[in-house]
């Protein structure tokens, strides 16, 4: 392996949507820095199901909307 030719891999503090907090490794910031995340899997929808729920129910609306005046031919 070539040197000095990688980032510098630290340990840091990542902090949680919820105030909890656990340490990693990364290279980002600086060693000790504090990375404070603004979504994670405790409050994505993806993960919780909350809004993802009102976009399903929007995809509906639009599909009945747009064929509301299609009929089947018996």
């Amino acid at each position: 392996m070539k040197k000095d030719i990688h980032p510098d891999y630290h340990p840091i503090t990542v902090v949680m949507t919820d105030g909890s907090t656990f340490e990693t490794s990364s290279t980002w910031g600086k060693a000790g820095d504090s990375m404070q995340l603004d979504v994670d899997p405790k409050s994505h929808p993806a993960w919780t199901g909350g809004n993802v729920r009102v976009i399903e129910r929007g995809q509906v609306e639009k599909f009945n909307k747009r064929f509301q005046g299609f009929r089947r031919k018996a």
